[in-house]
């Protein structure tokens, strides 16, 4: 009868140890503690929010390149910008928009990356949602059809930047020196506000051409998402970045 006994004497051992272990009541655990002042310090740059929900563009931009666009491309720029400020901690203090000033002067894991993290939150802000997206001012139309010849040619120029900007980049509507509107281009992360532009000058409206922007819809027809895409600009914030820059 042996073989009996030791599962029996097992299973009582089993039961002694299960009636040893203490008791934890829910409300003993400690919560999880919030960030130090310190913690926060050490990041300094944050991902924005976008004001309206994933799939609020679609079919235009579909929810989920909007996620991975914004959860992960565009936190991937915030957090290698972070990780600069950690090595050179004089950054961490200096605004956003001095850093994309002076890229040329900076390592080029600040100058991309906070481009990347300028280009993307400013992106974000000239989209919106239907019946959010208004039209152009007035005074944006007039400067439009003084630059352009008309609001479709300035389209077809726009397009036409963004579709033939060689591999990854951002195509621009600025306001230059002069006050007056012209279409550019950058590679990568640069843009119009950086030392190192091609032609400098204020952006009022930007498209990301990254194939990570439009990808999942659009496969490899970049003028075709494009050429969507008006269909989700936000047009008062367009025209509210025109204000600014000509009374600058």
């Amino acid at each position: 009868m042996r073989h009996f006994l030791l599962p029996t004497c097992l299973g009582a051992l089993a039961l002694t140890a299960v009636a040893l272990v203490p008791f934890q009541p829910a409300q003993a655990q400690q919560a999880t503690p919030a960030p130090t002042a310190d913690a926060a310090q050490a990041e300094p740059f944050k991902l924005p929010e976008l004001g309206y929900s994933y799939d609020a563009l679609a079919p235009i931009i579909d929810a989920k390149t909007m996620e991975l666009h914004h959860s992960k491309h565009h936190q991937a720029f915030i957090t290698a910008l972070n990780n600069a400020a950690k090595t050179d901690p004089s950054i961490a203090n200096v605004p956003l928009e001095e850093l994309v000033a002076n890229a040329g002067q900076r390592p080029a894991a600040i100058r991309n990356n906070a481009g990347g993290h300028w280009n993307h939150t400013f992106f974000w802000q000239i989209m919106a949602p239907e019946g959010q997206r208004g039209e152009p001012s007035a005074e944006l139309t007039a400067a439009i059809n003084e630059s352009f010849g008309s609001m479709d040619e300035f389209k077809k120029a726009f397009q036409t930047t963004g579709t033939s900007r060689f591999g990854s980049g951002w195509a621009w509507l600025i306001v230059d020196a002069d006050k007056r509107l012209a279409v550019t281009s950058t590679p990568n992360q640069d843009n119009p506000l950086m030392d190192v532009a091609e032609k400098r000058g204020t952006p009022v409206l930007g498209n990301d051409v990254w194939e990570h922007a439009y990808y999942l819809s659009y496969n490899n027809r970049r003028a075709d998402y494009l050429s969507a895409w008006w269909d989700a600009v936000n047009w008062n914030k367009v025209s509210e970045h025109y204000a600014k820059a000509i009374a600058s």
